[in-house]
């Protein structure tokens, strides 16, 4: 029998964390250390990624993240390969790179297109692709994928991102089905409105208005509201949880008529 404190523990777990460098992995990152994982971030910008290793080494972190374009097939093979042999093998993958543009629909160039979604569906299908042989080989392991609450709504203005995202639910429930008598769990955890480097400066005054007024909790998440959901889609806690995503949006997705009484 699992003790209750134990049930919530990452002790000794090797966790991969793409987008690590910044805003929500980053959160995760720290997060996942102070639960007792060995963490590996990985980030596409050296200053970023430097600065999250000196502060995990501060710490008592052991190992240091990797500088990587994921988007790039030699990039993430390379982190990939790069953690099982620093590390022996990879427990929890989390996927947290992402990109976003807002602008209408038919502004977008193609360029736009495939720079979004290269970084927040192509690379999160094979990364849990390729971290999941490894997985499914030792016959264990949890991943969890950073989508949005624009996977479940359809979002003005932002339209390659909520295709983007609406795409990473599709393959977390797709491979949660597919993998789930062989050990490996996929899940998802849908953010609300977090002011991060992802959208902080992109996000017009009004657009914040208006999110923040269909919120009912009236108000921008934080970051570390986000992390016990992490924490426990890795945990021991939720080795039945398989295929789902957790809303962490303070009741966007529950609210009606605009989350306005």
């Amino acid at each position: 029998m699992i003790g209750h404190a134990d049930r919530f523990s990452l002790q000794n777990k090797v966790a991969l964390i793409l987008g690590g460098s910044s805003g929500i992995g980053r959160e995760i990152a720290f997060a996942f250390h102070a639960a007792g994982a060995v963490v590996v971030p990985v980030g596409k910008t050296s200053s970023k990624i430097a600065e999250v290793n000196a502060a995990l080494a501060a710490r008592g972190a052991r190992h240091k993240g990797y500088c990587a374009d994921v988007t790039d097939p030699a990039g993430l093979t390379g982190v990939i390969d790069g953690t099982i042999a620093a590390c022996g093998r990879i427990d929890v993958l989390v996927n947290s790179q992402g990109v976003t543009i807002l602008k209408p629909a038919e502004s977008f160039a193609r360029a736009d297109y495939d720079l979004i979604l290269a970084t927040n569906l192509t690379s999160v299908f094979f990364a849990c692709t390729q971290v999941g042989k490894h997985m499914l080989e030792r016959g264990s392991g949890s991943i969890i994928n950073i989508a949005s609450i624009a996977a479940l709504r359809g979002f003005q203005r932002s339209a390659p991102y909520t295709v983007s995202k609406h795409g990473v639910l599709g393959l977390t429930r797709t491979l949660g089905a597919e993998w789930a008598a062989r050990g490996v769990r996929v899940n998802a955890i849908s953010p609300g409105f977090f002011m991060t480097p992802l959208n902080e400066g992109k996000m017009s005054s009004q657009r914040k208005e208006m999110a923040m007024r269909r919120t009912p909790m009236h108000r921008f998440g934080q970051l570390e509201e986000l992390v016990g959901a992490a924490i426990y889609l890795a945990s021991p806690s939720a080795t039945f949880v398989t295929g789902q995503s957790i809303a962490v949006d303070g009741g966007f997705l529950a609210a009606g008529l605009d989350g306005v009484g």
